[in-house]
């Protein structure tokens, strides 16, 4: 198979999509899109569904009629972002070009696109939650005291059932695992990913996700990347440090439109004599209307 053929792109874009979704801290979100609908190319239509509860039935009239109402609710995606890489025909012989296009490329979602992903779908769940009044100042005194409290507030009102999810900075996470409180309520569980299984630590049945501090911040700027030499994200000024944020797992929904790979070989490339490749991902973080109150930060 060539490799700037069409099925070779397409391979090599869906494999990227599963590393993106696997490896990234908030890659468990994307899980939770059910029919989605796009309308044009940046509007979005996520169901939600809402019921009627049980009624009594009639033994001459039989069931009492109920109603299912289904409210497609519109977000726009935010996030237009893209990167072309050249590879110099000189670096690879023919028989290495397409392992090295390949290492190239998954380095390139490991070390650029999964960072930045996760700081923006942090950041921007963690200013959903400051606007529903869901947010408080970090204590590392009191953590495992502010852990729980956190996740019994938020299972209060999602329902006891409901798994949940912590996202916690390297500070957080090491105050928590070494409170004398915890002794044996650490176990390690099976928390579902994509298409695989990973094994988390869970406190009282919250999954524990340790994230990178450059990516618990709660805001950032996102480098329009004009020039060859700049891109990528940098934290605000203003921005706060997220030192925990805890959410029911299926409490927001990460939506990738497309998430394009173009190749082109050195014959076709007129600005070198290089491999050319094109890489672009579309993308948001969306929480739904009656998910609003089901998210909470914990900040410094």
């Amino acid at each position: 198979m060539a490799l700037n053929s069409i099925e070779y792109a397409q391979k090599y874009a869906s494999e990227l999509d599963k590393l993106v979704v696997q490896k990234s801290a908030t890659g468990f979100l994307a899980d939770n899109v059910m029919c989605a609908q796009f309308v044009g190319a940046k509007t979005v239509l996520l169901p939600e569904l809402d019921f009627v509860g049980l009624g009594d039935y009639d033994r001459d009239n039989g069931f009492p009629t109920g109603k299912i109402t289904i409210t497609n609710s519109s977000f726009m995606l935010s996030k237009d972002r893209g990167r072309e890489l050249q590879l110099d025909r000189m670096d690879m012989d023919e028989t290495g070009v397409a392992n090295l296009a390949g290492q190239t490329l998954k380095e390139y979602v490991r070390t650029q696109v999964i960072p930045e992903m996760d700081a923006y779908c942090i950041s921007k769940l963690a200013t959903v939650a400051t606007n529903q009044g869901n947010v408080e100042d970090y204590n590392a005194e009191t953590v495992f005291k502010q852990f729980s409290q956190m996740a019994n507030d938020i299972q209060a009102k999602a329902g006891f059932d409901e798994e949940l999810v912590c996202f916690m900075d390297p500070t957080s996470y090491a105050a928590l695992m070494n409170s004398p409180e915890l002794q044996r309520q650490i176990i390690v569980s099976d928390f579902k990913q994509g298409e695989i299984d990973l094994k988390v630590k869970k406190i009282n049945d919250v999954a524990i996700i340790p994230v990178a501090s450059d990516r618990m911040k709660t805001a950032y700027t996102f480098d329009a990347g004009q020039t060859a030499l700049t891109g990528g994200f940098t934290v605000s000024e203003e921005a706060k440090t997220v030192n925990m944020l805890m959410m029911a797992k299926s409490g927001a929904s990460l939506v990738k439109k497309t998430e394009n790979l173009r190749i082109f070989a050195p014959e076709k490339n007129q600005d070198a004599d290089a491999y050319l490749f094109q890489y672009r991902l579309y993308y948001d973080v969306f929480v739904k209307k009656s998910r609003l109150g089901h998210i909470s930060v914990a900040v410094s």
